[in-house]
């Protein structure tokens, strides 16, 4: 019989990557990667009612023993694109390199996201195989497409919505057990994401006539396409201290030591300064205090000889906790201030609402954490940085947490959408533990 790490690892070769144009997606892999979870987990397909929603995404239900509102343990399995040759090892061979407490798994998914997904599914098999019955149902909502649309996921919540369903707990994906994140604390941290910054795409486009690249215009379409991106490059949003960051400040503060803990201990009096210092200890220290906007996808002309008669840019935008997609709209066309680039809002969706960190669902993460993980670890609140389908879920819950249950090295957590992805065995092993807790609770 495979073991858990076995089961893992042919799961991880399954490569079911998403793409935004759909039709270049390979919905072989998904039908397979689905089948080998009924093939691998027996006692739980035997337990659990699983139903297929939106063609691909899985809803199990685990009965609980009594009428309770339920818990919901998310995750997805599409992975992103790769480019092999930047890797270090296969992207799909799931290799284990190294030994003992230094063994990684090297696949794309190991962390984001089927590492989770497995760790679930391997707590729920054992709980089974255990004789154990949850006190309230138990949902698992395992989404096809979190890297693009997330319709996966939206759909389930319809469904869950149609009938009835309002989970007393969700949890998604989101932050990890960390350490040194924050200047001064030295104590690891596990970061549960209570909200979530909102996401859009602006589409900038500029149009000219064209022509010949040897008589260029004063003001080609692609100059005044960089010359916006780099205005909003230097107008930054501005910084401020949102709730859920105020709290995760408020919760480590006791472990800082002076004068970092006056500083923290009083974020009401503290803030602005605090606000201001904190995007220079780093990019994610940057996007737990403001807005962050950055040029992803360029195109210009369609020849290097050829003027473009059509420059674009894609600009993706994180909105902070308390900025909608209709302010930050308007902010980016005063930023550029030229009428000849125009602003089309591709996407977007305003910041979830924040989970109360206090009360039944939160201690009940809290404590799985220190039984699972090691008690030395402090459970705070956090601001979810990426976007995740847990952000669908807060239409049907008012408890809805974004952590994933893994102690990631800085390296570890850089490679995520990158190259040389991977997670230390005894790592995800320890994830196990964390869901058996949280789901044996009561």
């Amino acid at each position: 019989m495979a073991s858990p790490v076995e089961r893992f690892q042919e799961l991880l070769r399954i490569a079911t990557v998403s793409h935004a144009d759909e039709a270049n997606i390979d919905w072989h892999r998904f039908d397979e990667f689905t089948s080998a979870l009924t093939r691998l987990y027996p006692r739980l397909h035997e337990k659990l009612a699983r139903e297929v929603i939106a063609e691909h995404s899985l809803l199990y239900r685990w009965t609980g023993t009594g009428a309770g509102d339920p818990l919901v343990l998310m995750a997805h399995f599409d992975v992103v694109p790769v480019v092999d040759t930047e890797w270090e090892y296969p992207p799909f061979g799931a290799e284990i390199v190294g030994v003992d407490a230094h063994a990684e798994i090297h696949a794309r998914g190991a962390i984001d996201d089927k590492g989770s997904l497995v760790a679930i599914m391997e707590a729920v098999e054992q709980l089974v195989g255990e004789g154990f019955q949850p006190a309230t149902d138990v949902y698992l909502s395992f989404g096809h497409n979190e890297e693009t649309a997330g319709g996966g996921a939206r759909a389930i919540v319809e469904t869950l919505r149609q009938r009835g369903v309002r989970p007393a707990l969700v949890l998604d994906e989101g932050g990890a057990v960390v350490d040194a994140v924050i200047p001064g604390v030295s104590r690891p941290m596990a970061m549960v994401g209570v909200a979530e910054r909102g996401v859009m795409t602006v589409l900038l486009t500029v149009r000219e006539d064209g022509g010949h690249a040897s008589t260029p215009p004063a003001m080609p379409a692609t100059a005044r396409l960089a010359r916006a991106i780099d205005r909003l490059r230097r107008h930054p949003f501005p910084c401020r201290i949102a709730p859920p960051v105020r709290a995760m400040f408020t919760t480590i503060a006791p472990h800082a030591p002076q004068p970092l803990r006056a500083l923290f201990s009083h974020v009401g009096l503290t803030g602005p300064l605090l606000a201001t210092v904190l995007p220079r200890f780093g990019p994610e220290m940057n996007a737990l205090v403001r807005t962050t906007a950055v040029a992803t996808e360029l195109a210009g002309a369609p020849g290097e000889n050829v003027l473009a008669t059509t420059a674009r840019a894609a600009i993706n935008i994180r909105l902070l906790t308390g900025d909608t997609v209709a302010g930050v709209e308007k902010r980016v066309g005063r930023i550029i201030a030229d009428a000849r680039v125009e602003l089309e809002v591709r996407h977007g969706s305003d910041p979830s609402p924040a989970s109360p960190w206090r009360g039944q669902a939160w201690r009940r993460i809290a404590t799985a954490v220190a039984a699972s993980l090691g008690d030395e670890i402090v459970t705070t609140p956090y601001l979810q940085l990426g976007a995740s389908d847990s952000r669908w879920f807060t239409e049907i819950s008012d408890h809805v947490y974004r952590f994933t249950p893994f102690h990631l090295t800085r390296a570890e957590r850089d490679a995520l959408h990158s190259h040389n992805e991977r997670i230390r065995v005894e790592v995800w092993l320890r994830g196990i533990d964390f869901y058996r807790m949280l789901l044996a609770a009561h």
